[in-house]
């Protein structure tokens, strides 16, 4: 027998006939005659096995491989009966993952060992020699019961994301768009790391979203991440995870981004804004695949797919030291540049149709349209906040009209800047919305003075003010 663990390459999980992952199951025994027979007991069934001769190789393989149950001897050193070394290995183990079942043995057992193992974390206890059908029915009932708990932690982080993120629908019909579109429909199916780069609420979220669903990684997890958003001391907790109490108020276990989107695609939103220490651990991950959840020594390996976002020049601040030259290689394999909406102009009518049917739902309102006027306004704005300007504008628009159409005051898009700023390109129905309501407000809501000044009527200003909307 060797005397150092036998550890295989987790890069590719083992998968059998029916698709299923291979259980993969450490075994730590000083004597090779142990050692032989749980491997004899094991390999018919099914599963694969590393064998350890040490507490300090079972360390060394706990960080190299993913284990789905470890089958410890509370003894190592000769003529012990104790059980100390393997107690305080269990301690260890679970320190790493609480959640990896440890089924302790030992030829020397009592209650009183039994129950200092079980209080340790130990899932069950086998006293040498052992009986295989109990031991093949422990193994079996702890490995399905971790999956378990790893498909719960999935589900539960997954579920968390889904709450806080909605999706968007993808709207490009502008000649503007056609190179970003060429370029999606070519990457797409590729693994190549995308940069996705445009000013603030462009939609590159959408984009990312887009990609995603066009590659072969569709059905797998899709994760977006604001690392823009988080706080320095949160960050490695966030992107890979950490073990309870590593830190004061990690009460438990928590999976990382990385890890919920493994097999599948991280978003790194506002990529440009992660400090530089933090961008050293980003490219370790991004170079190997390799990870640790904080508090843990543990290293994972993940299989995932880097799409970063920007609105800022990051080979300009890779030039000024202000953003890792080999981090932007590894994430700009290919570059997305997204046009602002005031250069896809033809998208807005489109895009307001969808907002306002979006937030007319959700909001209960029967509203069937925009009137002329407003949607002449939209098409107009220079709309600095882009996209994400636009959907909060039809939100507000939503909840503010009083009529079956939107009209231009519900927008709230400062018409007066606007008018002066184009004037001649307005119709005549807009600039009389602009006279009216100045003349309104400058009289205070005084009808009578405002139609005075505008030339009219009272009767016809108000038949104005109800036509527009005021």
């Amino acid at each position: 027998m060797p005397t150092t663990a036998k550890l295989r390459d987790i890069s590719v999980p083992v998968l059998s006939k029916s698709g299923v992952r291979t259980a993969r199951i450490l075994a730590a025994d000083d004597q090779q005659d142990i050692l032989e027979a749980i491997e004899l007991l094991l390999k018919p069934q099914g599963y694969k096995i590393d064998l350890a001769r040490s507490p300090e190789l079972v360390r060394e393989a706990l960080k190299h491989c993913t284990y789905d149950a470890v089958l410890i001897d509370l003894n190592y050193t000769r003529d012990t009966t104790s059980g100390r070394e393997g107690l305080d290995l269990l301690s260890e183990i679970i320190a790493i993952d609480s959640t990896l079942p440890v089924i302790v043995m030992t030829a020397w057992g009592n209650v009183e060992l039994a129950v200092e193992a079980m209080r340790r974390g130990a899932r069950d206890f086998i006293q040498k020699p052992w009986d295989n059908a109990r031991l093949l029915a422990i193994l079996r009932t702890q490995i399905d019961l971790h999956r378990a708990l790893e498909e719960s932690e999935r589900l539960a982080a997954e579920n968390r994301l889904l709450n806080a993120q909605g999706g968007s629908e993808f709207i490009a019909t502008a000649p503007s768009m056609l190179p970003v579109l060429e370029t999606m429909a070519r990457i797409a199916p590729s693994e190549a790391n995308v940069l996705i780069t445009g000013e603030h609420g462009t939609g590159k979220e959408v984009i990312a979203r887009r990609v995603h669903a066009l590659s072969l990684r569709a059905a797998r997890p899709f994760v977006a991440v604001n690392t823009g958003g988080l706080a320095e001391a949160l960050f490695e907790s966030e992107l890979f995870g950490h073990v309870k109490g590593a830190f004061t108020d990690a009460r438990t276990d928590r999976i990382g981004r990385f890890e919920l989107a493994d097999s599948g695609t991280i978003f790194l939103d506002e990529i440009g804004n992660v400090p530089l220490r933090q961008q050293a651990k980003l490219l370790r991950v991004l170079e190997s695949g390799e990870l640790e959840r904080v508090g843990s020594s543990r290293t994972r390996r993940v299989d995932v797919r880097v799409l970063a976002a920007t609105n800022a020049d990051l080979t300009t601040a890779s030039q000024s030291g202000e953003f890792r030259e080999d981090l932007l290689f590894r994430l700009n394999t290919v570059e997305i540049h997204l046009p602002p909406l005031r250069d896809r102009r033809e998208d807005i009518p489109v895009l307001a149709m969808h907002f306002l049917k979006q937030y007319a739902s959700r909001y209960r309102r029967e509203i069937k349209g925009l009137d002329p006027v407003a949607l002449q306004l939209l098409t107009q704005h220079s709309w600095p906040g882009n996209v994400r300007e636009l959907e909060h504008a039809v939100e507000r628009a939503v909840l503010m009209c009083v009529t079956e159409q939107i009209q231009p005051v519900d927008l709230g898009l400062g018409i007066q800047r606007t008018a002066s700023q184009n004037l001649e390109e307005l119709s005549l129905e807009a600039v009389e919305t602009i006279l009216i309501r100045k003349a309104l407000r400058r009289f205070q809501g005084n009808v009578t003075q405002a139609a005075e000044a505008l030339g009219l009527s009272r009767g016809a200003l108000y038949r104005r003010m109800e036509k527009y909307g005021l």
